[in-house]
């Protein structure tokens, strides 16, 4: 077995009912994501739209594909034809390129909010307490269906750092939930990546990003 397999048999062994795994696949091979799928992985996410036009032209509809990068609006209609759920969407903007595209495609498109819930001004998403006007505006769009929340948290350090980030994220979600908004579904929460997974799932994650912990370090 190898080391991919075996790295995706341990985490899939690990995570509690009603997580899901998303192999972050990030400069791996379309060989390399191959691997992962055999082994159990069901969703992939990929950062680029150029990356995740290779892996699919090697791989297709083996695994589910989810947008996991910022999305610029010219790769929107590229990036409609490959994945499943775009988890990066933080502008009315850029939602209405997407349902265009999608409409066009004869597909509505679901797609998870991101949240900035640490405020921090290089990275995307929306501020925590914008979240729920965006909301409301993109659940409004056609052919886009918003199914949840995601978050990104610190990329190293403590896991512990990253807890006030999913927990922030998590309020959101619940507070969304109970508005009980039409075409806003709180489904999914993607939060917590390799180094802080374990984190997320306590404070609630359904969705977790992982990379180095499938595929190793990049170089």
């Amino acid at each position: 077995m190898s080391i991919i397999a075996e790295n995706v048999k341990a985490i899939l062994a690990e995570l509690p009912p009603g997580v899901e795994l998303v192999a972050a696949a990030k400069t791996k091979s379309p060989a390399e994501v191959l691997e992962a799928i055999e082994a159990g992985v069901t969703i992939i996410g990929e950062n680029y739209v150029q990356e995740a036009q290779a892996a699919f032209a090697a791989v297709g509809r083996k695994a589910r594909w989810h947008c996991l990068g910022h999305l610029q609006t010219n790769k929107v209609k590229k990036a409609v034809e490959i994945f499943d759920m775009i988890e990066t969407v933080d502008s009315a903007d850029l939602a209405r390129e997407i349902g265009k595209r999608s409409a066009a495609l004869g597909k509505t498109m679901p797609v998870l909010i991101e949240i900035n819930s640490g405020e921090e001004g290089q990275k995307a998403g929306v501020l925590p307490d914008e979240a729920e006007a965006l909301i409301r505006t993109i659940a409004e769009i056609p052919n886009v269906a918003i199914q949840g929340l995601m978050t990104m948290g610190p990329y190293e350090g403590d896991p512990e750092d990253s807890r006030p980030y999913f927990k922030r994220t998590r309020e959101i979600f619940e507070a969304i939930k109970r508005r009980g908004l039409p075409n806003a579904e709180m489904r999914y929460l993607s939060m917590g990546m390799t180094n802080s997974y374990r984190v997320a799932i306590e404070e609630g994650a359904t969705l977790v990003r992982l990379g180095t912990k499938i595929f190793g370090l990049r170089f």
